[in-house]
């Protein structure tokens, strides 16, 4: 036995090493730290607010009932969640690593017997948790806000507008954590979260129209254009939900809808899939071999 704890097959594994006995403890510490934490706490209290105030407001003075005014609220959420979701996800994750490093609370953790990658595959865990906690809460609030005014709700809907806010705040918790490992300082990785943020949420909405209208692009370039953008294809999935012809989305959407059929849906999945992979893989390949 080594005098560190660590076991000599352990040890010739080097960084890349995996132990769930090591993990789980490492998740419940990064989701409590992450529940305590007084910025995810506003978060968290913001995005429930905004949840409920839109599901008030998207039923005052419309004279909409039952489903009609339940889908008017859904694409509400819809675009709260796109407002909210990236902007909380890749701050969180952009303080992740490098607000540790700065106070020292990384380097003390990886002096322990666990290896680089337990630390980082237990930060995106915890964080991911904490971020799908906090989502929940919000839509929570509204459903439970729909029930007390009996109004007609599908929460088949719901499940799945939940179910592709996590998928889209993990994918955006990934690029954030892939800052945190670039950047080494935690007001330059927020820093930068933010200008990400404003990429993917504003700048790529006007991009698309304005490259659309200047450069007269074809409908399949448009369509392939909005699969780049996770933030693009969780409003094609989400809207797909209640809208089935995707007429809230312009050409780009019918476009999808007429070609792919019951294929979109699974491409839309599989689109922001690759934002969770990818910048995950190359944030965690990074932290494993460069030195703090």
């Amino acid at each position: 036995m080594s005098v560190s704890g660590v076991s000599p097959v352990r040890g010739c594994l080097g960084e890349m090493t995996l132990d769930p006995r090591t993990i789980v403890p490492l998740v419940r510490k990064e989701l409590r730290d992450a529940l305590r934490n007084r910025w995810f706490m506003l978060y968290t209290l913001a995005f429930g607010a905004l949840a409920v105030g839109l599901a008030t407001l998207s039923q005052i003075g419309t004279g909409l009932t039952g489903f009609a005014g339940f889908g008017k609220m859904t694409a509400s959420l819809v675009n709260l969640v796109l407002l909210v979701v990236p902007l909380m996800a890749l701050t969180v994750g952009a303080s992740g690593l490098s607000a540790e490093r700065e106070r020292g609370m990384l380097a003390y953790l990886l002096s322990q017997p666990v290896t680089r990658l337990e630390v980082f595959l237990a930060k995106f865990i915890g964080l991911g948790l904490a971020l799908a906690s906090s989502i929940s809460i919000g839509f929570g609030l509204s459903v439970a806000w729909l029930a007390f005014h009996s109004t007609q709700a599908d929460i088949g809907v719901f499940i799945r507008l939940v179910a592709l806010s996590i998928m889209l705040a993990l994918a955006m918790l990934a690029v954030g954590m892939l800052l945190s490992v670039v950047l080494r300082r935690s007001s330059t990785a927020i820093g930068a979260a933010v200008f990400v943020w404003l990429g993917f949420v504003f700048v790529s909405d006007l991009g698309l129209m304005g490259a659309t209208v200047m450069f007269k692009l074809p409908i399949e370039q448009l369509f392939g254009l909005s699969l780049v953008n996770p933030t693009q294809a969780f409003k094609l999935a989400a809207v797909g939900g209640f809208d089935s012809t995707l007429d809230l989305l312009g050409p780009a959407g019918l476009y999808g809808v007429q070609t792919f059929g019951a294929w979109l849906t699974p491409m839309l999945i599989g689109a922001i899939a690759v934002w969770v992979v990818v910048p995950w893989g190359v944030a965690g390949m990074l932290f494993t071999r460069r030195p703090l």
